[in-house]
C-alpha cells in the first residue's frame, strides 16, 4: 500500500523539539561555542534543518526510493544505454575491505592485490578490444571521448600536424561532436543512408588530409553494425587520420569480433553498460580506454604495469607508472576502482565463452522484441538488429495524434520503464528498444503486449499518462534548468 504521509517533504514533516538521537548531560562545564572557535569559524545564523524522529527519517527515504524504477525492480528497455540487471556478488566484491579501505597514498608494495586487480583489467580490456594499450583513468563513457581525442591530439601535435577535423555520424551519440570540442577539434557530420549505415559517398565528400580522426559507434544507435567498416577505416588511415570506436554498444559484439579487428586506433568502455556496475544518476562510473601500440605513450597516466619485485627476484610485482608523453591525469590517482572492480568479477566470472553468450543472448532477445513488435509499431531499419532498434511512431502521430512521448509515458502504468524517444534525431518520433540478455522470454512477450494494447488506446488517455504515477508530465526543461534540490 502507498505511503502518501512519509513521502512529503520532509520540512512539511518537522516538528520542533523531534529528534532522531538524544545525547547525554555534559559532564564538563559548558562553555559559548563563540569563546571556543574563531569568528571566521562561526556560521551567521543556525542551519534550517528539519526536526523529525528516526522512524520519520527511515520511513520517509525509504518511501522516496520506491516511488523510482530501477533494473532491480522494473524491466528497462532503455535504449542506448544499455540496463542489465548486475550480479549482487559483484557488489559485494567491491565492498570487501580488502579493497574498499585501501588508501591510493599507500606505498605500492602495501597494495599489491589493489594493482594486480588492475593490471588484470587493462589486460582483459585490451584482449576483448584488439587493441595494445589501456588506461583505466576516465571518469565515464564521454570522459573516455574526451581522453581518447586529447590522446590523438597530442599524438598529431608531436609529429607538427595540426588537424582539426573530426567526423561524426549524425546518429552519433551527441557526445560525439561534443567531446570533439572540447578537445580543441572541429566537428564535421557525416550523413547516414536510409539503411541505418554510413552513406558513403558523404562520408568521402569530406574527408581530406586535415581529417584528425572519424568517430564511430558500431554497432551503431539504430542497432546496425556498419557494413562498410573495412572501407572506412582504410580510407581515413590512408589519410593518416585516425578511429575512434564509441564503445557504448559493446555488448553486441563480446567476443564475436574485436573493434582493432576492424579498424579501430582508440576505444572507450562503458563497463557498467557491458559488464557490471552502477548505473544511471551520473555515477560513479568509469569510462577505460584501449589505443593502439602507437597511442600508448601518450595515455594518461599511472597505468599499471607488472615487473619484478626489486627485493626478491623473481617474484612479481606491480606498479604505477606514467607514460613517457602521457597527456597528464584525467582524474585523481588510478580511477575509480570500485566500478572496475565490479566489472572485473562480471568478466572473470563468465571468461571468454561467457561474455560471447552474453552478447548472443542480447542479440537475440533484441531480435526476438523486433519481431514481436514492428508489424503494429513500425521499425524503419527492421529488418535484423544487432543489440537494439528503433521503432517510430511517426505513422500514429500522423493517423491519430499519438506520439512516441505518449506511448513512452503510458508504459510506465504498465509497470515498465520508458524506452529512450526522440534519439536519434535520423528517425521521427524513435522509440529505441534495448531488452538486454539478462530479460526472458516472458518479460519480452509481455512488454511486446503491452505495446500492442497501448497503441490500440484511445489517444486521449495516452496524452494525459501516465495516470498511476506521483508525478505526470513535469516541464522537463523548467526541472533541467532549475531543478529543486532542498525539497527532499
Amino acid at each position: 500500500m502507498k505511503n502518501t504521509r512519509d513521502t512529503k517533504l520532509i520540512f512539511d514533516l518537522s516538528r520542533p523539539g523531534c529528534r532522531g538521537a538524544v545525547l547525554p548531560e555534559c559532564d564538563v562545564p559548558a562553555a559559548d561555542v563563540t569563546s571556543l572557535l574563531p569568528a571566521s569559524a562561526l556560521a551567521e545564523s543556525s542551519p534550517e534543518l528539519p526536526e523529525v524522529t528516526e522512524p520519520q527519517v527511515i520511513r520517509h527515504f525509504m518511501n522516496l526510493s520506491q516511488l523510482n524504477m530501477s533494473v532491480d525492480t522494473h524491466f528497462y528497455p532503455l535504449g542506448s544505454c544499455t540496463m542489465k540487471y548486475n550480479p549482487k556478488r559483484n557488489e559485494r566484491a567491491a565492498a570487501m575491505p580488502g579493497f574498499a579501505e585501501v588508501h591510493p597514498y599507500q606505498p605500492d608494495e602495501t597494495k599489491q592485490g589493489m594493482l594486480e586487480m588492475l593490471f588484470g583489467m587493462q589486460e582483459m580490456l585490451k584482449e576483448i578490444s584488439g587493441l595494445e594499450a589501456c588506461s583505466l583513468q576516465p571518469a565515464a563513457g564521454a570522459h573516455g571521448e574526451l581522453t581518447a581525442l586529447l590522446v590523438a591530439a597530442a599524438y598529431f601535435n608531436d609529429f607538427g600536424e595540426n588537424r582539426k577535423k573530426v567526423l561524426v555520424p549524425d546518429n552519433a551519440h551527441g557526445t560525439n561532436p561534443a567531446s570533439a570540442a572540447m578537445a580543441g577539434f572541429e566537428s564535421v557530420t557525416v550523413k547516414t543512408n536510409i539503411d541505418g549505415g554510413v552513406d558513403m559517398e558523404d562520408f568521402h565528400s569530406k574527408l581530406d588530409d586535415d581529417i584528425a580522426v572519424f568517430m564511430i559507434t558500431n554497432p551503431n544507435t539504430v542497432g546496425i553494425f556498419e557494413s562498410h567498416m573495412r572501407e572506412l577505416a582504410d580510407a581515413v588511415h590512408a589519410r593518416g587520420g585516425l578511429i575512434y570506436l564509441d564503445g557504448a554498444n559493446m555488448n553486441a559484439i563480446l567476443g564475436v569480433t574485436r573493434p582493432g579487428d576492424f579498424g579501430a586506433d582508440m576505444q572507450h568502455y562503458n563497463p557498467h553498460k557491458t559488464f557490471s556496475g552502477p548505473h544511471g544518476g551520473g555515477g560513479p562510473g568509469a569510462g577505460p580506454i584501449c589505443v593502439v601500440e602507437k597511442l600508448a605513450t601518450y595515455l594518461p597516466g599511472p597505468v599499471v604495469e607488472q615487473g619484478e619485485c626489486p627485493d626478491n627476484a623473481g617474484q612479481t610485482y606491480y606498479s604505477l607508472e606514467t607514460p613517457a608523453k602521457s597527456i597528464g591525469k584525467m582524474r585523481a590517482f588510478f580511477g575509480n576502482t570500485g566500478v572496475l572492480l565490479r566489472a572485473y568479477c562480471y568478466i572473470r566470472t563468465h571468461g571468454p565463452d561467457g561474455l560471447r553468450a552474453v552478447s548472443d543472448n542480447a542479440v537475440l532477445n533484441a531480435n526476438y522484441l523486433l519481431s514481436l513488435v514492428k508489424d503494429f509499431l513500425p521499425v524503419p531499419q527492421g529488418g535484423r538488429c544487432m543489440h537494439e532498434f528503433v521503432a517510430s511512431a511517426s505513422k500514429l502521430k500522423a493517423e491519430r495524434g499519438i506520439s512516441a512521448m505518449d506511448i513512452a509515458k503510458r508504459l510506465l502504468d504498465f509497470g515498465f520503464h520508458a524506452p529512450t524517444v526522440y534519439f536519434p534525431l535520423t528517425v521521427k518520433e524513435a522509440i529505441m528498444i534495448e531488452p538486454t540478455e539478462t530479460e526472458s522470454k516472458e518479460t519480452l512477450d509481455a512488454f511486446a503486449e503491452t505495446l500492442r494494447t497501448i497503441v490500440g488506446e484511445d489517444a486521449d488517455l495516452l496524452h494525459e499518462a501516465p495516470h498511476s504515477t506521483d508525478i505526470s508530465r513535469p516541464n522537463e526543461v523548467a526541472a533541467a534548468r532549475n531543478p529543486c534540490l532542498s525539497c527532499m
